[in-house]
């Protein structure tokens, strides 16, 4: 038995493969084992409403954005993401507060058995018990985003209300597939027979995917851009729906040019919710979205850490994160931009190196995870692109150079990895 938090903890990471630290050895492709481990908590996971979220990018923020809003509209809210930046805890949370360190050790402990029995991942283990919390809590509803793919991820043995996708993109090929239509079939994996889903963005090579799966499931299909157009007015935003006037001057603290695709597939979504009897206001909807950072706790979404110079990290890794991260940064004014960069080195790692800014100076680090690229691994490649920097053996010990050489007018960029964002120090 486990008396303390941190054993419990240490536990799961000593005895089970973590797809963040280890990589696809880590991933299971069949639902056997959280179909198993639910079966054990008595099927907690069909005990509360749920809402399902897919896609390469922005599922992160939208699940988010969701979250807030019915939090905003009196709802018992249910967050579940992945991975965490700082603490477990963060992957489990009710109305924006993370589930108690003292409820993760219960449950190891009552788990523990069934772990050596079934023999689940990581992540299989906290997809369980994400889901026995908010049964355990009475949760009215619960957003679940989904951890990778979308048809044998873990978090696919629920029914929800509605189904998310955000974007296809590509990411995780080895396990996915090598071309969108393949990944685009993984995340349409999540689309259940009867239940309503919405696709955030329109996207020509996978659509049909989509239109194709929602036919066979009898399922209603909605892509949001058809619905809303969000308009960029300096940091605000204007929202037209159905081609009326229908938000105006927005102030959202999610930022980055990508969270205009995000926002209409969160403002359709919520559309759908409102028609199966969710009762949500317009005034309930704007607070959620405009208190969405406050509400949930949400971290490394184009967040700042720092003014003089301006300090700015993202979560974006894959190459259209990416160019959706230097399409922002090109909209900024600074005198020189810096660049704190480290990857993983199951990424298409020559594909979002040629994208980023040449000009730019950089600061390679390596992240304290087996997954991480070799720093000097890092700076070689970068330099057949163009870019040059030197290696730094951390995250902190980069950082703190680029706040030492950088100019008060200069904007310093931290990101490459979720990894690297999460050892930030006072992120």
């Amino acid at each position: 038995m486990f008396t303390h938090y941190q054993q419990a903890l240490d536990y799961l990471y000593a005895n089970l493969p973590i797809f963040q630290r280890v990589g696809a050895v880590a991933y299971k492709k069949d639902l056997t084992n959280t179909i198993a481990l639910c079966e054990v908590l008595g099927n907690p996971q069909s005990m509360f409403k749920t809402i399902h979220v897919a896609g390469t990018n922005g599922k992160g923020s939208t699940s988010h954005m969701l979250a807030s809003i019915l939090q905003s509209s009196g709802y018992k809210t249910g967050l579940y993401t992945s991975p965490h930046l700082k603490d477990f805890t963060e992957r489990i949370k009710i109305d924006g507060k993370p589930v108690s360190q003292q409820f993760v050790m219960e449950f190891v402990n009552k788990i523990k058995p069934h772990i050596e029995r079934i023999k689940p991942s990581f992540f299989e283990i906290t997809v369980a018990m994400a889901f026995d919390y908010f049964a355990q809590q009475k949760v009215d509803v619960a957003v679940i985003e989904v951890g990778l793919g979308g048809r044998l991820d873990s978090t696919n043995v629920i029914t929800p209300v509605v189904s998310v996708i955000t974007n296809i993109s590509y990411d995780h090929k080895d396990l996915l597939g090598d071309t969108l239509e393949k990944i685009g079939e993984e995340k349409a994996g999540i689309i259940k027979t009867g239940v309503p889903v919405v696709v955030s963005e329109r996207q020509v090579e996978v659509e049909d995917v989509f239109i194709k799966k929602a036919k066979e499931c009898n399922s209603e299909i909605y892509f949001a851009q058809d619905y809303y157009t969000v308009i960029e007015c300096g940091n605000r935003l204007d929202i037209i729906k159905d081609k009326i006037q229908y938000i105006n001057q927005l102030s959202l603290p999610l930022k980055g040019t990508y969270q205009v695709k995000n926002l209409a597939g969160v403002l359709k979504a919520t559309d759908i919710l409102g028609e199966l009897g969710f009762d949500i206001l317009l005034k309930s909807l704007v607070n959620g979205l405009e208190n969405c950072v406050d509400q949930t706790g949400l971290k490394g979404r184009w967040q700042k850490l720092g003014e003089h110079p301006t300090i700015i990290c993202d979560t974006g890794h894959n190459a259209a994160g990416v160019r959706e991260v230097v399409k922002q940064l090109s909209q900024q004014e600074f005198t020189t931009l810096h660049m704190v960069w480290g990857m993983v080195k199951d990424k298409e790692v020559d594909e979002i190196l040629k994208v980023l800014p040449v000009e730019a100076k950089y600061y390679f680090c390596q992240a304290k995870i087996p997954r991480a690229m070799d720093v000097s691994v890092l700076q070689e490649k970068a330099r057949k692109f163009g870019l040059s920097g030197e290696v730094f053996p951390d995250v902190s010990t980069a950082i703190n150079q680029a706040k030492r050489v950088a100019a008060s007018d200069d904007f310093i960029f931290v990101g490459g990895s979720t990894f690297v964002v999460a050892e930030i120090d006072n992120l």
